[in-house]
């Protein structure tokens, strides 16, 4: 179909992802619109009798948005806990942004259309960037990027309301369409994979359990569509230096008021050049590989830091890479091929540094 953007997916796939960033098309707005290309505004002029309501004093800058469910599932879950379940998804968006969003008939035009589809839908035969769903477990859903404004549902999964699991009764994995839906809300929003593993929009954000949108998110909307204040004593609170003197709660609430929209939300750490002495090995694929960085870190309490190709490695990927304490241990394939660095520190000080070059053997 012409015109969309290349879909991004919540899969219970163990890939790695390596970076995070957003679409070079969205960028925080002059003149803010939905993320779609039709107003709610117009519906409801039509509708003078709606209870919508918007306290001024909360979000002086709402943007109203639309969505549509074009199509239901067919398994366990009915239409109103369908609807109940999106409301809720949407709604977690709306505290950390100036969006609203609310559900139009089917027949509205909207900004957002959500549909669950089975493994053959819309235009996934035909397109090249649209693929089709696979059916129970894999995939579970997937969106495409502003200005499509479309959020695909696989409706071969078994959706509930509540914490995933498996039935061992029906033998099928039951999934939560909450936070499934949250996921692909930010996609929809312009939002990429994150690599921060506490965020929800972690690739395996279902397998990790995370299900509230973290820091990360909030920042990663800040940069698009600017920010705004949770609370309307903020203006109050900032005259009486709550900005400095209580600054974690203010960054929470008051991002605005004290001016902390686009602080990046959690401590990097700088790219470390691998030290000129490296050991290569040359090993046979599928091979279990494991570095030990010594001993200095037991005697004397210091921190461990990974890196590959000079990237920090923050937690392991389950079949491709272990991280622990004092060693880690990698499955060598084209993937994990590469050099990796550990450096030992206590506070600023290094206290030992290793480095190992892996080349598959051909």
């Amino acid at each position: 179909m012409s015109g969309w953007h290349e879909p991004d997916s919540f899969t219970l796939s163990r890939e790695r992802i390596s970076l995070y960033a957003y679409p070079k098309q969205a960028k925080p707005h002059d003149s803010l619109n939905c993320p779609g290309s039709h107003s709610l505004t117009a519906w409801l002029d039509t509708k003078p009798s709606a209870p919508f309501r918007i306290r001024e004093y909360h979000f002086p800058e709402v943007v109203l948005c639309s969505y549509r469910i074009l199509s239901f599932p067919r398994n366990l879950i009915n239409a109103r806990d369908t609807r109940k379940g999106l409301a809720a998804a949407f709604r977690m968006w709306s505290e950390v942004s100036p969006f609203s969003f609310r559900e139009v008939p089917r027949h509205v035009a909207s900004d957002l259309k959500i549909g669950f589809y089975s493994i053959n839908h819309t235009d996934c035969l035909e397109s090249l960037i649209h693929h089709c769903f696979d059916g129970t477990t894999g995939e579970l859903a997937h969106a495409f990027f502003p200005p499509n404004g479309e959020i695909h549902f696989d409706d071969h999964e078994y959706w509930i309301l509540g914490n995933t699991r498996f039935s061992w009764k029906k033998g099928v994995w039951l999934t939560d369409l909450v936070h499934v839906a949250a996921h692909e809300i930010g996609h929809a929003l312009g939002l990429m994979h994150s690599l921060n593993p506490n965020a929800l929009m972690h690739i395996n954000a279902t397998l990790t359990g995370k299900k509230t949108i973290s820091q990360d998110e909030v920042w990663g909307i800040h940069r698009l569509y600017g920010c705004k204040d949770r609370l309307f004593m903020c203006p109050s609170w900032a005259q009486k230096g709550f900005c400095e003197k209580r600054r974690k709660l203010m960054k929470k609430h008051c991002p605005s008021t004290c001016d902390f929209c686009y602080e990046f939300p959690f401590p990097t750490v700088p790219p470390t050049l691998p030290p000129p002495r490296t050991k290569t090995k040359t090993v046979s694929e599928g091979r279990n590989v494991t570095f030990r960085c010594g001993q200095k870190i037991i005697h004397k309490k210091g921190k461990v830091y990974w890196y590959k190709d000079k990237e920090l490695l923050e937690y392991s990927y389950p079949g491709y890479l272990s991280l622990n304490e004092d060693h880690m241990s990698i499955i060598a394939n084209a993937i994990n091929e590469g050099t990796y660095t550990c450096i030992v520190k206590k506070k600023e000080r290094i206290l030992t540094t290793y480095s190992w070059r892996i080349r598959l053997k051909h």
